[in-house]
């Protein structure tokens, strides 16, 4: 069985951290909140508790896991010889969603990195993983808490919903604020290289190269073999296939329009702006729209988006149409997941 604490995600009661913290200690299983999606811990010093991680995701052993810690001060805990820039931006950015890939140190065990000489690692903002780990006194190992490829998990019924039975505790801290991933940042040559982008935008990132007198950050596509998590083509995926649709907004709306009028029986599932929705209706009984909200707030779209997804793929439809919003700020980060998530992606062109 798995067991489910509640806490509060301001203020965690000690006792409760305590108790999964020594869950962590021991070699089990602990579900958290942080700022961006739950993770599923465990200790990174441990080799067969990492790999109770692998074995309760299905997760393919070739994908690294980032390692959290409790404070900037412990990074000498899992990585080691760390460029300058990267101390750089550990001071401005952490706690907080930016995770850098550096060498790894001795201690934490190769399978965390997929046997590679880097590993991943950030220091979460929120208040629970921020206790869980200090109080367990050891750097945890923690990729999101979902079935492997799955869509990420950001609340407790979620991590349920995939992984009851399969791990030893949940600490249920309500909904994770920020609802996508951290962004991944690897250093090359002395310069930042965005691997995943994630709830760090580009654009505060590039900020704050520019005021450390750095080059803006190249952004590029790996695989595993880059020692980041989350950089599998396929990923993020929902059940029901997903057809991701991309281009002006006129151009997406009469395609949508076009979809839905050739399958006017057949359950489809819409995650869409209000601005898109609104151009659609009336919707038909079997064709069921789940908001990102208005297309101005990023911010609440990567929040609502998992869950959303969750939500439509629970009706099991035919397909999910997605539209992809503007790739400035958070859309990035969301357009990374929905095309990662997709299982086809409709491009229909840029303006002009």
């Amino acid at each position: 069985m798995t067991e489910v604490l509640s806490v509060d995600p301001e203020s965690p009661d000690p006792a409760t951290i305590a108790r999964a913290a020594e869950v962590i200690r021991r070699g089990g299983l602990v579900a958290f909140p942080t700022e961006t999606v739950y993770g599923l811990g465990a200790n990174a010093f441990d080799d067969a508790a990492v790999g109770r991680i692998f074995a309760a995701k299905e997760r393919d052993p070739s994908d690294p896991v980032i390692v959290h810690l409790a404070e900037p001060a412990d990074v000498s805990l899992a990585a080691r010889a760390i460029p300058p820039l990267a101390l750089a931006l550990a001071e401005r950015f952490w706690p907080g969603p930016l995770t850098l890939v550096l060498p790894r140190a001795e201690r934490i065990t190769p399978r965390v990195s997929a046997g590679l000489s880097t590993v991943a690692v950030r220091v979460p903002a929120h208040p629970v993983a921020h206790a869980l780990i200090r109080a367990a006194g050891v750097p945890v190992a923690a990729p999101s808490a979902n079935r492997f490829g799955r869509t990420s998990a950001t609340t407790a019924a979620h991590v349920l919903a995939d992984l009851a039975g399969r791990i030893d505790l949940v600490l249920d801290g309500g909904p994770s604020p920020h609802g996508v991933e951290s962004t991944v940042v690897a250093f090359e040559n002395g310069e930042a290289v965005v691997l995943r982008p994630g709830a760090l935008t580009l654009e505060a990132l590039a900020a704050a190269l520019a005021e450390l007198g750095a080059p803006p950050p190249a952004v590029r596509r790996r695989g595993p073999s880059s020692g980041s998590p989350g950089l599998l083509e396929r990923h993020y995926a929902p059940r029901s296939p997903l057809v991701l649709v991309r281009g002006p907004a006129e151009r997406v709306r009469a395609w949508l329009r076009e979809a839905l009028d050739a399958r006017p029986d057949t359950p489809v599932g819409l995650l869409l702006f209000d601005e898109d929705a609104a151009a659609l209706q009336p919707l038909r009984p079997c064709h069921r729209f789940v908001s990102l909200g208005g297309r101005s707030d990023l911010a609440g779209a990567a929040r609502r988006l998992f869950a959303a997804l969750r939500e439509l793929d629970a009706d099991a439809p035919a397909a999910i149409y997605a539209v992809e919003p503007e790739q400035k700020g958070l859309g990035l980060a969301i357009a990374d997941r929905l095309r990662r998530a997709a299982e086809e992606v409709v491009d229909l062109g840029a303006d002009g």
